[in-house]
């Protein structure tokens, strides 16, 4: 014979189940990302739903993140991983995730989000081999400087979440779509403010934007380091001078990674302006998103442009 007790018991059960469900479904989803561009567009689509963490601060190189003990936690927790591909994260990201002992963000697995899929990469070497320290060897990674290509990384962040978390893929449809509509409109300011910089003429320490110079119609001219990855040497820097008062260069960036005594010099010897650019968010301050930094970039190379006469006041 039943207990008397029985229904109060399986009610008891079903309120259990319930509330388990129920938290289970509250759970967030737990986001590592490479880099805090990639940061800033996850908790964007992600909202509410997702608790993130960038294993860079802002400032680091993107291609030589420090590794900390604190990071393998993270790593060993998350639900989803975010690279930027295109072997950006070579030197630090495989041996975090091999040391994670984290099955659900291995590549190849739904856990593991890399954001080129569907980019064509620029500047593609004959050779992926890293012997002679190139580290772009399978085209240049930079593509998060194209705001336009931003978009196809954050679609590959939303199909991530939406794998890992269906529950929640409601919230981050209607995320997604005002992210989106709200970079579409700084995209367009973006392409008008820029318009004073077509053909602008520039270099960089490192090879970070053939994609913005490609986006807004810039001249690249070339790069401090003799290729991505290798120091400058005394003959590159007089060639680069001499190449650049040939063809009156104005402007050198130079990005917070790298000492400014070379750049500065450079700058002095041709008469070019000097300008900081920040590559992800919090790499000078102001930047902490995505939008801020790129407003920073346009805006700064516009100023710059200024300075030297070459953009409307």
């Amino acid at each position: 014979m039943k207990s008397k007790l029985f229904p109060y018991l399986m009610a008891a059960l079903v309120a259990a189940l319930a509330l388990g469900l129920s938290s289970a479904q509250a759970a967030k989803v737990r986001v590592v990302t490479t880099l805090t561009d990639l940061a800033d567009l996850a908790r964007a689509v992600g909202g509410e739903d997702v608790d993130v963490f960038s294993l860079a601060t802002g400032i680091e190189d993107t291609h030589g993140v420090p590794m900390k003990p604190s990071f393998v936690p993270q790593m060993n927790r998350a639900d989803l991983v975010i690279s930027v591909g295109f072997g950006c994260e070579h030197a630090f990201l495989p041996a975090l995730l091999e040391a994670s002992k984290n099955p659900r963000i291995q590549p190849g697995k739904p856990g593991y989000v890399d954001c080129s899929e569907g980019i064509m990469p620029v500047e593609v070497p004959k050779s992926t081999d890293h012997s002679e320290g190139d580290v772009h060897p399978y085209g240049n990674p930079h593509y998060m400087l194209d705001p336009v290509l931003a978009r196809t990384a954050i679609e590959n962040i939303y199909k991530g979440l939406v794998t890992a978390a269906p529950q929640f893929q409601a919230d981050f449809t209607r995320n997604r779509d005002a992210y989106l509509a709200k970079l579409d409109a700084k995209i367009a300011e973006w392409n008008q403010e820029a318009r004073q910089l077509k053909g602008l003429q520039f270099v960089s320490y490192h090879e970070h934007w053939p994609y913005f110079a490609e986006r807004f119609g810039l001249k690249y001219v070339g790069t401090i380091e003799v290729k991505p990855g290798i120091d400058p040497t005394a003959r590159h820097i007089e060639e680069l001078v001499k190449e650049m008062r040939a063809d009156r260069v104005p402007i050198v960036v130079r990005e917070p990674q790298f000492p400014e005594k070379v750049p500065a010099l450079i700058a002095r010897q041709t008469g070019a302006k000097l300008v900081k650019l920040p590559i992800m968010p919090g790499g000078v301050p102001n930047t902490d998103t995505y939008i801020k930094m790129m407003d920073y970039i346009v805006h700064t190379m516009i100023d710059a442009a200024k300075e030297k006469g070459l953009a409307s006041r």
